[in-house]
This record gives structure tokens, C-alpha cells and sequence, in this order.
């Protein structure tokens, strides 16, 4: 979708300033959002992609005016209500009022460790070939869905050259509306800046994206 996440090449909103030595989290209630929100992630209700998209659905002066770990809880707050976790009334609140569904497991404090250092691996094979090799040349759909999608705004209906066959990969646009994984090809493909950028652009820039099978054709 084309929401407030999606800000490659938009200007407007000052420098990228990099703190020295910065820290993993400004302050305690960071700490806890992240915390929060991997055990919840844990219950099995939705997947990273859906959580995503929940991400992108916050409205957009409200997500421009949220710090990173604000976006996050203002979007577990939607996925806890969608999934019957807690009700907007709960939320507010800050307690219980009804019985809540019943998560598919919980993640307790022994079992953190182990989990985090499994990840969340995304690659699934798949039946066909890839249709695309290094070196050939493909141009980006034009796509506006209102739903999620990998693919960036700036980046598409794009003409660049595939660097590299990534792997087979869960396809977050389905995957995060509950169609299945349906895994497909991923792809580098690289761009020059005069093709993103358009004239000005330094001619010394690319652009290097990963692109699922389906968002692309062949030149």
C-alpha cells in the first residue's frame, strides 16, 4: 500500500543524524514495547507480514508524529483487538474485562533465548524454476494495492538488471492477509540513480532491491 512507511525519495523530513555508540533503547518503556510485542508475536494469531501491514494502517499523522517503538505498540493494539485479545475498551483501560481468546502458546521467560536465536526463517521451496538468471534485464509492474506489499513505491515501473537469484520466499502480499505463503522466486535487482532519480541524479548511484518473482517482467 502507499502509506506514511513507505518514504524512500520523499524529502522534507531532514537529515539521517546516526548517534555514536547509541543505545539499544532510549528509555525503559522501549524495552518493554519490544518485549511486549515479541510475546505476543509469539501467540501464533498473525504473521511478521500482517503485523506489517498493521504498521502501515496507522493513520498518517499519527505514524509521521510516532517514534519507532510507538508504531509498534499503536500496531499490536490493532492486532491484540482484531484477534480478540483485548478489546479497544480493555486497552484503554489497561485491564481485563472479558475473557480473551486463548493464544496457540505462550513465551515464557526460559524459552526466550532459544527463540530468538532460531529466528523467523521465511525460505520455502518451490516447484518451478526461477524465471529470471543474473544479468537479465527486468522492468518493476506499475502496482498501487491498497494491501501490503514488498515492492517500494519509488521503485516501481522501473527498468534494472537482476544481480542475483535470492532463493525462494514466502510471499508477504498474501501472507499477510491470511491467503497462504505461497512462495515465489526472490530477486536483486539493481538500478541505476538517472532511472530512479531521474536527470540530476548522481551518475556514480544504484539501487539495489529485493524483489519477488511477481513483481517483475522481462525488458
Amino acid at each position: 500500500m502507499n502509506g506514511p512507511h513507505d518514504l524512500g525519495g520523499q524529502m522534507g523530513f531532514g537529515p539521517v543524524a546516526p548517534e555514536k555508540d547509541e543505545p539499544w533503547f532510549h528509555t525503559d518503556w522501549e524495552r518493554r514495547a519490544l518485549g511486549i510485542t515479541l510475546s505476543c508475536g509469539a501467540f501464533g494469531a498473525w504473521s511478521i507480514d500482517e503485523s506489517r501491514h498493521a504498521r502501515e494502517n496507522i493513520p498518517p499523522a499519527e505514524y509521521l508524529a510516532a517514534s519507532y517503538y510507538e508504531i509498534w505498540t499503536r500496531a499490536l493494539e490493532m492486532l491484540l483487538e482484531r484477534h480478540g485479545f483485548a478489546t479497544r475498551s480493555e486497552i484503554d483501560a489497561g485491564h481485563k474485562q472479558l475473557a480473551p481468546s486463548t493464544p496457540k502458546r505462550i513465551l515464557t521467560a526460559d524459552m526466550v533465548t532459544g527463540v530468538l536465536a532460531r529466528g523467523g526463517p521465511c525460505d520455502r521451496p518451490v516447484e518451478t524454476q526461477p524465471l529470471f538468471q543474473p544479468g537479465d534485464r527486468v522492468r518493476t509492474k506499475n502496482v498501487n494495492p491498497v494491501t501490503h506489499t514488498r515492492l517500494p513505491r519509488y521503485a516501481r515501473a522501473k527498468s534494472g538488471t537482476v544481480e542475483a537469484v535470492q532463493g525462494s520466499y514466502v510471499f508477504p502480499d498474501d501472507n499477510a492477509h491470511g491467503r497462504g505463503e505461497n512462495p515465489q522466486w526472490v530477486y536483486t535487482v539493481v538500478f541505476d540513480g538517472h532511472e530512479i532519480w531521474g536527470e540530476g541524479s548522481d551518475p556514480t548511484l544504484t539501487v539495489s532491491i529485493d524483489a519477488w518473482e511477481s513483481y517483475l517482467e522481462r525488458v
